[in-house]
């Protein structure tokens, strides 16, 4: 899926100097590659019974909300804190170049349900973690963690050292 990258759009200094931003956006301007990004997750999960998709705001939204309705999986919106008009669940993470909060509602799962956390980029982990904490505190089993883009040289993967990692497309 290396092929991807060619939709897959750096922009330098965003969203402060010296972060590398890779923009989704290209990918999602074509159909048939946005089609191809969906297919490849499909074919991934499945077969896995995943319960519910966990996504992550906001971008995460976007490749969770297809996903969801082609493996026939329930789709559970991570948000940011205030965003959701029930009860909540919350975890604070660090970025690489801050800390933030996402929030879920306490209702979202049932205990022993399957969680995949879907997100559009795994950088340093944080967020990633975050919602798997977020998962786990309500009872659920995270059968992995998916993203469209891993930025592998940033080490995401060792803040989910019992947790299955997939990336359609992978930077050293």
């Amino acid at each position: 899926m290396d092929h991807l990258k060619s939709h897959i759009r750096d922009i330098p200094d965003f969203p402060k100097k010296g972060i590398l931003f890779r923009d989704i956006t290209p990918i999602l301007k074509d159909p048939k590659v946005f089609d191809e990004v969906i297919g490849a997750l499909r074919d991934r999960y499945a077969g896995m019974k995943i319960d519910k998709i966990f996504a992550v705001e906001s971008r995460g939204f976007i490749f969770a909300a297809p996903l969801a309705r082609e493996i026939g999986a329930g789709l559970i919106p991570l948000r940011k804190p205030g965003k959701l008009p029930y009860e909540t669940m919350s975890v604070s993470y660090a970025l690489e170049y801050g800390e933030e909060r996402i929030e879920v509602h306490r209702d979202a799962i049932e205990k022993g349900e399957r969680v995949l956390v879907l997100d559009d980029l795994l950088a340093t982990g944080g967020t990633a973690a975050a919602a798997v904490e977020l998962a786990r505190k309500l009872g659920g089993e995270v059968v992995e963690a998916g993203f469209v883009i891993e930025l592998a040289s940033l080490g995401g993967r060792e803040k989910l050292p019992d947790v299955p990692v997939y990336s359609v497309v992978s930077y050293d």
